[in-house]
């Protein structure tokens, strides 16, 4: 599978973003507060921005089709900063498109416009609800901002380019069982079994590092009902 291409949307992508837009609403928990649900409405919305001074609409596409979106602003200087800032206002990478790199492209394409603007930190707002989004940029480095999330942009590019330039890793069945055997023998314990919590993408290596905790032999059970919005 080619990987996705990012750029600036076009007016013929505004039906499609919409639709993604729609997508978005109905996965999150507090789908009201995405976006309207009529698709005409929100296509106007995104007109909107993308005409606005500052306004980016980023689309990224594979298979001839739009999977995923970045919605942002470039704002400043004003009486209040006289500084640029990126504002990412939305991210989101439609549900089969997603742990492919997808996301990571579609922020590096809005960072490349903020640093050709001089931007010198990047201010997110992850969709309300969606936890998968937020754990997407506590792993590339951004920390609490009121209510957002921000990072340098020389930061994050630094990340984004490691990101990208690492091989990727795949961890099959046997290999998990010998890590874990590994593991059970340099921790010499017989009480507990380490649960190793890693996830590789195919695009790109998952930027979490490996956690090891254990967990009694007694009947547990945990159930994650983390969301499934995830945008890397």
């Amino acid at each position: 599978m080619r990987p996705a291409e990012v750029a600036a949307a076009r007016p013929g992508d505004l039906d499609e973003l919409a639709q993604v837009c729609l997508t978005a609403r109905a996965e999150s928990v507090v789908g009201p507060q995405v976006c309207s649900s009529d698709r005409n409405v929100i296509a106007h919305q995104l007109g909107a921005l993308a005409a606005l001074s500052g306004g980016m609409v980023l689309v990224a596409r594979a298979e001839e089709r739009v999977v995923g979106m970045l919605l942002g602003r470039l704002v400043g200087p004003n009486p209040f900063t006289d500084e640029v800032h990126l504002a990412v206002e939305a991210l989101y990478v439609t549900p089969l498109h997603r742990r492919r790199g997808v996301g990571h492209a579609l922020l590096a394409g809005a960072v490349e416009a903020g640093s050709d603007a001089g931007a010198g930190h990047v201010y997110a707002a992850p969709i309300p609800g969606a936890r998968g989004m937020q754990r997407f940029f506590v792993q590339l480095g951004f920390v609490p901002a009121a209510a957002h999330r921000v990072s340098t942009l020389s930061a994050l590019q630094r990340r984004l380019t490691q990101d990208g330039t690492r091989a990727p890793r795949r961890m099959g069945a046997r290999h998990l069982d010998e890590l874990i055997a590994r593991r059970r023998q340099a921790r010499g314990s017989t009480d507990g079994v380490p649960v190793v919590v890693a996830t590789m993408g195919e695009g790109r290596p998952d930027v979490r590092s490996a956690m090891s905790t254990h967990v009694s032999r007694a009947v547990q059970t945990r159930t994650d009902r983390e969301s499934s919005t995830t945008t890397s």
